[in-house]
Parts: C-alpha cells; structure tokens; sequence
C-alpha cells in the first residue's frame, strides 16, 4: 500500500467526514454461491468534498452507491452518517433519505411520464410532510437552472430535452435540502454538449449550498473535472485514492493507468484482456493480477513481486485523503 502527502485542506476535510463507508462488505446469493459485489470498502466523503467513484462495469459502484444511501443493507461492516451508524428502523431510514439524495443517470427511466416537472419535484416534500410547497418546489427548480420555475411547473418530462429532465431530477433532489446528493452517472445519457452544464451546476450546487456528492462513473475525464478526491474500484475493492490531480497524472495502480489510457491525450494505449473475474470467485493474491500489464509483461518478475501478485492477498485500504494504491509491485516505489 503506497501513502502520500496530502495538502492541509484536503486533510482538513476529510477530517470533517460527513458520510462514510467502514469496512463494507455487500453479498448477494447468486447460483448456489454468493456474490462479492462490495468486498471491504473503506470512503469518506467530507463536508463540502465531492469525490468520484470510477471502474468499470460491474465493479461494484452502483451496489456501493446503494449502500451508502440505506438501500441495501451490508452483509457486515457500517455505513456511518455524521459519525453515527446507520440505523435501518423505516423512521430513521426515511430521515436518513432526506439528508442523502440520489440522483440517477437516465432521468427519462427515474421520472414518471404521466406526473408534470410540479409534482415531480413537490413528491419528496409531500413525503416528509414540508409546508410551504409551492415555495419549496419553486426555489429547487431555480437552483437546478429551470428559471422561471413556474414556466415548467406544467410541462411533462417527454416536453424536455435532456439536460432540462436531468435539472427536474437534480430540483427533486434539492427540494428537501439534502447535505449529499449520491450522483449515479450523472450525465452518462446526456449529449456531449449539455454534460459541461450539468457538471457545472453540480460544482455551483458545492459553492452555494456547501452540498457534498459521490459521484459514481466510468469516465476518469468527468472525475477530473469535477471531483476532489477519486476513488477507483476493481471487482468489489478501492484500489487507488487520492486526490484527483495526484491519482489522474501519477496512478500507481496499473488498473488505474489502463482506465486511463483510454483518454485523448494518452499517450499509450492499455487494452486489458478479458473480463473482470465473476464475484463469486474472486481470485486469490491481487484481485487484478489475471488481467495485470504489468505481470504479464514480466516487469513484475524483474522485480521479483510475481509470485506476490497471484497468490500473497493485499490489505484493504484506509479511508484517508492521502494517495495510496493496493499494489505489490507499485509497493516498491512507496
């Protein structure tokens, strides 16, 4: 495990954790075996911090998201809100829910066609039982960018775009004054040309409001844009942290380096081959070593970790602010 430096402020905020995973572990029953889908997770998320979860596919992110917002209960480990443990009882889960808002990636799939933008928003109000609807509706509506909010009080989601739908599901979100808002691919269906908005609003909604989010995604250029902190995920595990700058122009992890060669302006393109392993059976020693650049092409065995890789097993990491990646061969660079 490699551990870093990191900047008093970003230090100072992790210090005012708001949300936080300890030692999560989420398993589904799954052809007579049981799925690992979350398999130790230690995250914060700070007050005020936005951090990026990003992997592929299948690795855990979405039940991890999940978890975090009381959905699923783990199988052992807490998820700890304000320093106390989630207590899953429906009256503390329903305020729970008020303070923790998700946000889904296809707004079209989350919002009912036959309800208008009014009571799409007004629902979690009416839930919580909040006076002064139309006031609450309103306001939230203005704050995700539809001004005059009563010009689409009326519309219905099919007379949208895209970007107007996502703003309708973020307003819903926002109308009961969460702390954090749990971003699922955020702007995964939305054209090229509207992500820029949405991720710009999401940086306001931090500055005025002092929101804190995780952000769940495949895509590292959108956690570079918008995130403070990134944390990558490989079949059930963090496997890098840090902050963005640091993790996004210097990964350790050779996962974390394949993930970004992808972009544009890499300059070598990373092609792993097959698929994750399934979580019903994880491999032992490092979770990637099947699937590893780095074994496979023998520089681990110059430096004598290979046997290490596939069979030693690594620690779970930390929720800390300092970079750190689970690696046995970036273990000698520490």
């Amino acid at each position: 495990m490699i551990e870093t430096e990191t900047s008093s402020d970003t230090a100072d905020t992790v210090h005012q954790t708001l949300l936080e995973a300890r030692d999560l572990h989420v398993e589904f029953p799954s052809r007579g075996r049981r799925a690992r889908a979350v398999d130790g997770v230690n995250l914060s998320i700070g007050a005020g911090e936005i951090v990026a979860l990003v992997g592929e596919s299948g690795c855990g992110k979405t039940t991890l998201a999940r978890t975090l917002m009381g959905l699923e209960r783990p199988t052992s480990g807490s998820v700890v809100y304000d320093g106390k443990a989630l207590d899953y009882h429906s009256k503390a889960l329903k305020a729970y829910r008020k303070i923790v808002q998700l946000v889904l990636q296809d707004p079209m799939g989350s919002l009912n066609p036959r309800h208008t933008v009014y009571e799409a928003v007004a629902e979690g109000p009416r839930i919580h039982g909040l006076p002064g609807e139309r006031e609450i509706v309103a306001e939230a509506l203005s704050r995700a960018g539809l001004r005059p909010p009563e010009r689409f009080f009326q519309r219905y989601p099919h007379e949208l775009s895209g970007g107007q739908r996502q703003r309708v599901v973020i307003a819903g979100a926002l109308a009961l004054s969460p702390k954090v808002l749990v971003a699922d691919e955020p702007v995964a269906s939305l054209d090229a040309s509207v992500r820029g908005e949405i991720l710009a609003l999401l940086l306001k909604l931090r500055a005025d409001l002092g929101l804190s989010a995780l952000v769940v995604t495949h895509d590292l250029g959108l956690a570079w844009n918008i995130a403070d902190r990134v944390a990558v995920m490989y079949l059930g595990r963090i496997v890098e942290s840090g902050p963005v700058e640091q993790v996004l122009t210097a990964p350790r992890h050779p996962y974390t380096q394949a993930l970004m060669s992808v972009l544009p302006e890499s300059p070598e393109r990373i092609v792993l081959t097959g698929e994750p392993p399934d979580p019903t059976r994880i491999p032992g020693g490092c979770r990637f070593h099947a699937r590893c650049q780095v074994l496979a092409s023998g520089k681990a065995a110059e430096t004598g970790v290979d046997a290490k890789c596939r069979s030693e097993l690594l620690d779970i990491l930390p929720a800390t602010a300092a970079a750190q990646a689970a690696c046995h061969y970036a273990e000698l660079s520490a």
